[in-house]
């Protein structure tokens, strides 16, 4: 057998164990929770790990390539998943793109969390100046971060987790689109070796984004700013996915309309 051969197999092989768990009855209903607990309960891990390894530095490569454009990746990733599949199995441009816009409303919850929680940061905030001994005299005068870093001084507020809401964010959604692909499958639907590719990496990126929110909440911000921006990231997660995409007036639920009879696929609840 040629090594194409044996490329191809694997690659057959694991995209169908991956997509059966990934649409899985059981991980459907307790994923959220799952990343939930890896919030609340992975900062406990850091009495456990060594401080000094390359996680722990916010400058290392997979947050600096990777976390810090979270989101272009996601939509990178699973937009070739959503193209393919949508277009594969109704043949029709609209449909594709009604279903890619959920990516659209993805980056506008995106962009709207973070001026919420640079207004959250301004308003809750304080301007501080250093002092000698390693304490903070606080300068009343300057009323906004702006003009407090403006001046050279530290602005301290409730920074809530920009990182933890867009991790749990793109997590959560990931999991939600890629369980159409076993239900792809199943109804025959072809699927080629690049396609497949397609769906591993977005399965690859699902697991790459537990790890690195794993070490996030284990690593960096205080404790209630990355519970808080999870459970932002979970809030709209849940208003976008489990509720308005239910609804005839948005981009749908993932997988609706792309099987026999308009079956929705995503019926766990």
């Amino acid at each position: 057998m040629s090594p194409l051969c044996i490329l191809r197999a694997l690659v057959i092989f694991w995209s169908d164990q991956c997509s059966r768990v990934l649409a899985s009855s059981c991980l459907r209903h307790v994923y959220h929770l799952w990343v939930a607990a890896l919030v609340i309960f992975g900062p406990l891990l850091q009495y456990y790990v060594n401080p000094r390894t390359i996680f722990a530095n916010h400058r290392n490569f997979f947050n600096i390539k990777f976390v810090q454009s979270a989101w272009g990746w996601t939509c990178l990733l699973l937009g070739g998943h959503i193209l393919l599949t949508t277009y594969i199995s109704t043949h029709s441009v609209l449909s594709a793109l009604r279903h890619l816009s959920r990516l659209v409303v993805g980056g506008a919850v995106w962009v709207g969390s973070s001026h919420l929680f640079l207004l959250i940061e301004d308003v809750t905030g304080s301007c501080f100046q250093p002092v000698p001994e390693g304490r903070l005299l606080l300068l009343p005068d300057l009323m906004d971060k702006r003009s407090c870093e403006g001046e050279g001084y530290r602005w301290r507020g409730y920074d809530v987790s920009g990182h933890t809401f867009m991790l749990t964010y793109c997590c959560l959604t990931i999991a939600e689109e890629v369980a159409v692909f076993r239900h792809f499958l199943e109804r025959g639907r072809p699927a080629g070796v690049p396609l497949r590719i397609v769906f591993l990496l977005n399965a690859a990126l699902l697991a790459l984004w537990n790890f690195m929110l794993l070490c996030t909440v284990v690593y960096f911000h205080e404790y209630s700013h990355k519970v808080v921006g999870a459970a932002l990231g979970t809030l709209c997660w849940h208003l976008t996915y489990r509720w308005w995409y239910r609804s005839r007036w948005s981009p749908g639920r993932p997988g609706h309309g792309l099987f026999h009879k308009n079956l929705d696929v995503q019926k766990t609840d």
